[in-house]
């Protein structure tokens, strides 16, 4: 099979197509034939040498698939060849084949296509073992999403609405707050021109945010916790603006607040299987009812990776970049 590799780290240049191995599925994995992939942050940072794979995975980048059951590893019940899937990823989704852990498989749901399918298992993953069942959101309260335009953030848009609560986002520009507004965000603001914190103070009669859902890290550290509510909680799952901050403990505790900081690819098999049940109970019947639904920005052919990873660098997307494979 061809996958996209990583003979050295660096800038997009670094991605090259090449002839490799066909993985075989161990015991318990299915062997997909790949359809279609999703850019991620993180792959971005696996190609600049920040992020290697947990030892023993794929080293090819690629964090959520889409594609057709190949074949079956011992063990494996419930899935047939032939099934179309979508599936959470340690890696190896650049590639035209990759063995996943039957726990991380998903159906593609009614009414998403197989391609746009692959927009679909690392978000809805992210956002709803984050924000609902590391946060808890509730009906009625408020959701701070920063990056509101960005894949994680159109799907916690929405997600956030069809449990009943209210939703602010930080986004830059008027054009990329109009679309997280189409998704149903209440509140918007302009990172470049405004002070989140004052803002949503403001819109929130001074309560403040109940969830913040944070790609950023220590750069909005204080300000979120400014930006809390009283009993809220900030989930942060990014580090784009840096890795080290000071944090005002004696501010967190008049706020009761807690923090809490996650990633998906080095978790345990057990955790991601069940965090991907859980997706298939709560979210994929609100994406069959077209209540919620992945927004992609833009498909592009697997071997143009690296125009991929330039697009979603620029910050210009509104939503998912996936990657195609050559055949159908």
């Amino acid at each position: 099979m061809h996958a996209i590799t990583i003979p050295e780290p660096g800038g997009p240049e670094a991605l090259v197509w090449a002839e490799v191995p066909d993985p075989v599925p161990a015991e318990g994995e299915v062997l997909v034939e790949v359809v279609a992939g999703a850019v991620n942050r993180a792959d971005l940072l696996q190609r600049q040498g920040f992020y290697d794979p947990p030892p023993g995975t794929s080293p090819y980048p690629g964090l959520e698939c889409s594609g057709r059951i190949a074949a079956l590893g011992p063990g494996v019940s419930g899935w047939s060849v032939g099934d179309e899937v979508c599936a959470l990823l340690v890696g190896g989704g650049y590639a035209e084949k990759v063995a996943v852990p039957a726990g991380q498989l998903l159906p593609v749901p009614d009414g998403v296509d197989l391609v746009t399918a692959a927009a679909l298992p690392e978000v809805t993953s992210t956002v709803w073992s984050n924000v609902f069942m590391i946060a808890h959101l509730r009906p009625g309260e408020t959701l701070l999403v920063h990056g509101g335009a960005s894949g994680i953030g159109t799907m916690a848009i929405q997600l956030a609405k069809a449990v009943g609560a209210r939703v602010a986002v930080t986004a830059g520009g008027p054009e990329k707050l109009a679309r997280c507004a189409e998704l149903g965000a209440d509140i918007l603001i302009d990172y470049r021109e405004q002070d989140f914190v004052e803002e949503l103070r403001k819109a929130t009669d001074g309560a403040g945010a109940d969830v913040i859902l944070d790609i950023v890290g220590a750069k909005y550290l204080d300000r979120n916790v400014k930006a809390l509510a009283v009993n809220g909680r900030l989930a942060v799952i990014g580090m784009q603006g840096g890795v080290k901050a000071e944090l005002n403990l004696g501010a967190l505790l008049a706020k009761r607040g807690a923090i809490t900081a996650t990633t998906l690819r080095a978790r345990p098999l057990q955790e991601k299987a069940a965090i991907v049940a859980a997706v298939r109970e709560h979210v994929w019947p609100l994406i069959g009812a077209g209540t919620v639904r992945p927004v992609v920005d833009r498909t592009l052919p697997l071997r143009d990776a690296a125009e991929a990873h330039r697009a979603l660098d620029s910050g210009t997307h509104v939503g998912k970049i996936l990657l195609v494979a050559d055949r159908p």
